[in-house]
């Protein structure tokens, strides 16, 4: 039996407990149907065919999950940080300790190959310890001193909090907001995308077994429409940690309104992977299709425009289209694949639609640009490069999120900043070049919240993540997750008899 075989199989046993059980909600610690018994069916885009049923979460469950949360809060709260320290460190044990299968249901719930998600768990674990070792010190504030008076601040936990991820890498993302929302001392009410629920059903059902409180962390499935408006509206939620799109950003935005909500949205992008001729080519090359093709092209930082100085924008883009070429696509659980089938048929409707659009603006399909018959007749679509394009084409202004990389020639530093920054998206910026003094200019003028220079997306944890414009508010990372979910509060101490401006005597 070869591994791919074997994976096969024990992902089907892994499987099983959601076909027989479906997926349910989970408030105040207990596995829960919707109130009104509804659900809806999840498919793997492998296959078309059901995984399971889900509980379809409305109005009623979010109500219910927000209350179980505002119970729990005081207790978890009140907690001190070295214990929340030791809980969220058994958390990421337990993570660990079911990598294997976590990984094998999230290749079959999202299409994405086993080569980048064998490692989502360790990633997952990884967020939980780092947020776990700063708990003890996240209430810690300033000391500062004027003549005759001392401040000091401090901060508290906001209240509870919604969490709502997206489908494309859910049990790492769902780690990289709830961790530092628990290390801070929030409880949680998280709903995960419809079209990939599995993995979060999973994640609280770890961090309970490893001795989470009932009702710290509560689960919600259901529809955009009606789970999350009703999510976000809600008046015991006090803040929305929110990924996704950037129009879905926009409604959130409007219906947390009304309470005065605090939002983090970390939205879409159409980043930009800008290489001039003194660059490293090869290795820049290495790094624009790493940054396109890995994740089936469907993450928020994917460089998915290739800005290339125009004296090597053949040789160039030849290299990328050759590289896109000999790329494995395939079924998710063969450990030789690269690019798995995309998230669901209407999304590999809108991409091929994509496609299209880039043919009739008149550019050229250098590679790909078609869909594949992969294994089990599902969502599959080649890793596409266009070339002969300009930044006013919709498949250079409008995020795809797919395989397909559009490249577009520049004259000089000037030209490719103005095409880079000519989009209404700012997340993430790549620069390739051998000239550190035109790195220092264009990163400063560049227009993105995070720019990486010779080098594909490498995160250190503790810097800030985020974007610019359409691409989002506020920041992730090391103290900037703390400043979202907590509050700052400052005190004064008078330490001399100053004088008081007597009024009325």
């Amino acid at each position: 039996m070869t591994n791919f075989e074997e994976n096969k199989k024990k992902a089907d046993a892994y499987l099983a407990r959601f076909r027989i059980d479906g997926v349910l909600n989970h408030i105040a610690g207990e596995a829960v149907p919707a109130l009104d018994g509804a659900t809806f069916e999840t498919i793997s885009p492998v296959d078309l065919q059901p995984l399971a049923p889900v509980a379809h979460g409305k109005a009623a469950d979010i109500d219910r999950a927000a209350k179980a949360a505002s119970k729990a809060f005081p207790a978890w709260a009140a907690m001190p940080g070295d214990a929340r320290k030791a809980l969220l460190h058994k958390i990421a044990d337990a993570i660990v300790a079911r990598a294997e299968e976590i990984a094998f249901i999230e290749c079959m719930d999202t299409g994405q190959s086993l080569k980048f998600m064998a490692k989502a768990a360790l990633r997952g674990a990884e967020n939980f310890r780092f947020f776990a070792d700063r708990a003890p010190e996240a209430r810690d504030g300033k000391s500062i001193r004027i003549p005759g008076q001392v401040n000091v601040t401090t901060r508290n936990p906001i209240g509870p909090v919604g969490v709502i991820t997206p489908w494309n890498t859910p049990f790492m993302l769902s780690t990289w907001k709830i961790a530092p929302a628990l290390a801070a001392g929030c409880t949680i009410v998280h709903k995960p995308a419809e079209f990939s629920p599995l993995t979060a059903r999973l994640l609280v059902e770890i961090a309970e077994s490893a001795g989470l409180p009932k009702g710290v962390w509560n689960l919600v499935n259901g529809l955009g429409e009606d789970a999350g408006k009703a999510l976000t509206e809600h008046p015991l939620i006090k803040a929305i940690g929110f990924v996704g799109e950037s129009r879905t950003g926009s409604m959130i935005m409007k219906q947390g309104a009304d309470t005065l909500k605090r939002v983090h949205f970390e939205l879409g992008g159409k980043n930009p992977v800008i290489v001039f001729a003194d660059a490293d080519l090869e290795r820049a090359a290495d790094a624009a299709v790493f940054m396109i093709y890995s994740l089936n092209g469907e993450r928020c930082t994917s460089s998915s425009r290739l800005l290339v100085e125009d004296s090597i924008y053949g040789k160039f883009t030849e290299m990328v289209a050759e590289r896109a070429k000999r790329i494995k696509v395939g079924h998710p659980l063969d450990p030789q694949t690269v690019v798995g089938p995309l998230i669901h048929p209407v999304h590999e409707r809108k991409v091929l639609e994509y496609v299209e659009i880039g043919k009739a603006e008149g550019a050229t399909v250098a590679a790909g640009g078609y869909k594949v018959d992969g294994p089990g007749g599902g969502c599959y679509v080649a890793p596409t490069l266009f070339t002969s394009a300009d930044n006013g084409m919709r498949i250079a202004q409008e995020e795809i999120f797919g395989p397909v990389l559009t490249a577009i020639p520049f004259k000089d530093e000037a030209d490719a900043l103005k095409i880079a920054n000519d989009v209404q998206y700012g997340l993430t910026g790549y620069l390739w070049t051998s000239d550190v003094t035109r790195a220092f200019r264009l990163t400063d003028q560049l227009e993105a919240g995070m720019i990486w220079v010779n080098s594909e997306n490498v995160r250190h944890l503790p810097t800030p993540f985020g974007g610019v414009k359409n691409s989002g508010i506020g920041r992730d990372g090391g103290d900037w997750s703390f400043d979202f979910y907590m509050e700052t509060k400052n005190i004064a101490f008078a330490t001399t008899a100053h004088t008081i401006q007597k009024l009325g005597g």
